[in-house]
């Protein structure tokens, strides 16, 4: 009989492995039950529920069970509790069926959905989330084979895709198992069957649930969970769409009394998130058509023949009576524009085919430039419908429609959330309503008054969820605005002007016919606030940022340089508005011709410029430099069209480093006898860096001398400005002041 033990569940921080079903226990804990990290284990609190076991962090309680606020509330422990813990035998589940949001069933492929639960453990009635369990799965126990076998790119390509499907919205959805085989404890395999519940938008007919063998039927729709009203701002594409298939399905003798045929191949394009996919379905439902969906990128991870029997078995079903449409998601991973292989060319042999008899095939992808370019023949994929990056009108319009359902208190301004929203698709806004209502319901669940959703909720949800596009940034900003700059007044002006307009108000630029500046280089000594400004304009919220130094883009790899250049401004354009601030930019920058590299610069450069002013339009991009050798920047990267704008951020003069002081000690006790103004004057030489360094070794002075210290005095402060030297060089200053001055003078 196995050992069960009596510990109590606490919830546990957000972790990696939050939300996936991982509970982590004291490493005694583990070997007194006769578990190893990975197996999976059956917990009972008001109710019962299993997890996957792992060690818990160095100083954890042995008495303590952590778990996330996911796997509590399936054991119906919100608020923690005594729970019983045990091993559970390993039983690979035979089939999971689950049922979620419309708008996630809609648009989610059952092959999508069980790689997001594979190496999850279900239990009937449990909640389960869509992120992939790809932090366990090196840990699983030998025992587990059919987990270990599992191709980690291929998890990494369902959640890549699961972010072009769903948006940001993947990572709050919550599914309900509502049946399994077995019903406890069951661990998801790549041999589970998965599906939605039959009934509810399944996407296989009869509730039959397709598995990654050999060659399954392919999952299909009737009817559309999303209707062309739930997709604001996409009526024209709609109208598009419904045009050639109503055509094509529905009028095949007025094409053949005008003696022609209609091509019914077309490739959607649109950023990820921004409703591809619920798009063709919502136009199915409008001209009565079957939709036969397939994910490029689980195709693409089969052998080869399995791949071509499963495009095949497509075919197939395309060709049964009634109209159908095809619907091939993510098509880049099958046909990419580098490296195609044989399947390509059977996938490229196939379009052909179906197009020839009449059938319609609908392709999209977010990532337009690594389509094979053959898809785009008159034979294959004719048409090209593109959704644009929603603008703050149409963010309005959407979050009207997402917000319907809702009892919105009067202080909630859409129109100010959607100010506040740049980059953001249609599923993030999603998202973003979601969230705002889970705060409202943790608000209200002790009481008895009406929930209603307060714009305090909208500013809580906005602190976690961030654009789809910028997702893979992890970039955190000091809460400041220009307002905190001090003194710098006409710096100020010329990056309002040059960054904040541009982003702000780029229909004002249109209306008077001309382009807004492309860019800013910040030049002036070290530690004289050019990053700190670039974070002040970046906390106006008006648009997204993407930082990076200069040197972090260089890589020893021929291409790959290059490669991140483009895809710094590719991330740039689809979270437009964007602010990219490169700093150190004379190393990512220096003169060509005289870097010792083999020419990786020059390459790097030759590319940057090209993003910068190319063929291809940087719209809502505006790009800000900072360097303190901008004799060593490339002329080429300074000219109009490119970092036009040149800035000096010179050193604080006495009134601006008493600005400076002010600022930061906003939260630091001074006594009264602590004089800022006279402190700022005696600071020649000192950098903004250096001022804001003498205040907080001031309160270490205080520290030092009584850890109860409750306020810093002007001993503390001159104590620490015996510590703290200026940093400023007199001959530096001196050059780069010559230099802003013949700028001014060309």
């Amino acid at each position: 009989m196995s050992a069960t033990l009596t510990l109590t569940a606490s919830l546990r921080p957000a972790a990696l492995d939050a939300r996936r079903g991982v509970v982590r226990l004291h490493r005694e804990v583990l070997t007194a039950l006769g578990l190893s990290p990975g197996d999976p284990v059956t917990i009972t609190g008001r109710r019962t529920s299993a997890g996957i076991a792992a060690v818990a962090e160095p100083g954890a309680s042995r008495a303590l069970l952590y778990a996330d606020d996911l796997l509590l509330g399936n054991l119906g422990l919100r608020d923690g509790g005594q729970v019983t813990v045990s091993a559970a035998p390993l039983r690979a589940a035979a089939a999971v069926t689950l049922a979620g949001p419309a708008e996630i069933m809609a648009v989610v492929s059952p092959e999508m959905l069980r790689l997001a639960l594979l190496g999850k453990v279900v239990t009937v009635g449990d909640n389960v989330s869509l992120l992939p369990q790809d932090v366990s799965l090196g840990a699983m126990s030998v025992s587990a084979p059919a987990v270990h076998m599992v191709d980690r790119g291929l998890v990494e390509a369902a959640r890549r895709s699961l972010s072009n499907t769903v948006g940001y919205a993947f990572t709050s959805a919550l599914l309900t198992v509502v049946a399994a085989e077995p019903d406890a404890g069951a661990l998801v395999t790549m041999d589970t069957a998965v599906g939605w519940q039959h009934g509810q938008a399944t996407h296989a007919p009869g509730g039959v649930m397709a598995t990654a063998t050999a060659a399954p039927a392919p999952t299909a729709t009737v009817t559309a969970a999303v209707t062309l009203d739930d997709l604001p701002g996409l009526r024209s594409q709609a109208e598009q769409l419904i045009e050639l298939l109503d055509l094509g399905f529905h009028h095949g003798e007025v094409l053949a009394k005008l003696g022609t045929t209609v091509s019914l191949g077309m490739l959607i394009t649109g950023p990820a998130g921004s409703g591809k996919s619920a798009l063709v379905h919502a136009v199915a439902g409008e001209v009565e058509a079957q939709v036969v969906a397939l994910w490029a990128p689980e195709i693409a991870a089969l052998a080869n023949n399995d791949a071509a029997a499963r495009l095949r078995k497509a075919a197939d079903e395309m060709r049964a009576p009634g109209p159908a449409i095809l619907l091939i998601s993510d098509v880049d991973a099958l046909a990419p524009r580098d490296q195609p292989g044989p399947l390509s060319t059977v996938f490229r042999q196939l379009l052909a085919e179906l197009i020839r008899e009449g059938e319609a095939v609908v392709c999209t992808t977010s990532r337009p430039e690594s389509v094979d370019p053959a898809l785009h023949s008159p034979d294959l994929l004719a048409h090209e419908i593109s959704l644009p990056l929603p603008d703050a009108a149409l963010r309005r319009e959407q979050l009207t429609v997402l917000t319907r359902g809702m009892p919105l208190a009067d202080d909630v301004k859409l129109d100010d959330v959607a100010a506040r929203t740049p980059g953001f698709v249609a599923a993030d806004l999603a998202a973003l309503a979601r969230e705002a209502g889970v705060r409202a319901a943790l608000r209200h669940r002790r009481e008895a008054e009406t929930p209603r959703v307060v714009m305090a909720d909208f500013d809580a949800a906005l602190e976690v969820v961030r654009p789809t596009s910028m997702a893979e940034s992890s970039l955190e900003l000091a809460k400041v605005t220009l307002d905190d700059v001090g003194d710098m007044v006409d710096v100020k002006q010329t990056l309002t002007e040059s960054v904040l307009w541009p982003l702000s108000y780029p229909d004002a630029f249109s209306r008077l016919g001309v382009d807004p500046p492309r860019g800013v280089l910040l030049y002036g000594p070290p530690g004289c606030g050019k990053t700190f400004l670039v974070k002040a304009i970046a906390g106006t919220g008006k648009a997204n940022v993407l930082s990076v130094k200069g040197a972090e883009l260089l890589s020893k790899w021929v291409g790959e340089s290059e490669r991140a250049v483009r895809e710094l401004f590719r991330r740039a354009r689809e979270a437009a508005p964007t602010l990219v601030f490169l700093d150190e930019v004379d190393a990512l920058a220096p003169t060509r011709g005289q870097a010792t590299d083999g020419g990786t610069t020059d390459r790097v450069v030759a590319a940057l410029l090209t993003e910068l002013d190319g063929v291809e339009s940087l719209r809502n991009v505006v790009v800000i430099g900072a360097t303190n050798r901008p004799d060593l920047v490339d002329p080429a990267l300074l000219r109009p069209g490119r970092l036009e704008r040149l800035v000096f951020v010179p050193p604080p003069d006495a009134a601006a480093r008493a600005e400076i002081l002010r600022t930061a000690s906003k939260s630091v006790p001074l006594a009264a006898d602590v004089d800022l103004p006279a402190l700022a004057g005696s600071l020649e030489r000192f950098s903004a860096a250096d001022c804001a360094a003498l205040i907080r070794e001031s309160a270490l002075a205080a520290m030092r001398e009584s850890l109860d210290a409750t306020e810093v005095t002007a001993a503390h402060v001159e104590l620490a400005r015996s510590r703290v030297r200026p940093s400023l060089d007199p001959t530096q200053v001196e050059w780069l002041a010559n230099y802003a001055e013949q700028q001014k003078a060309r």
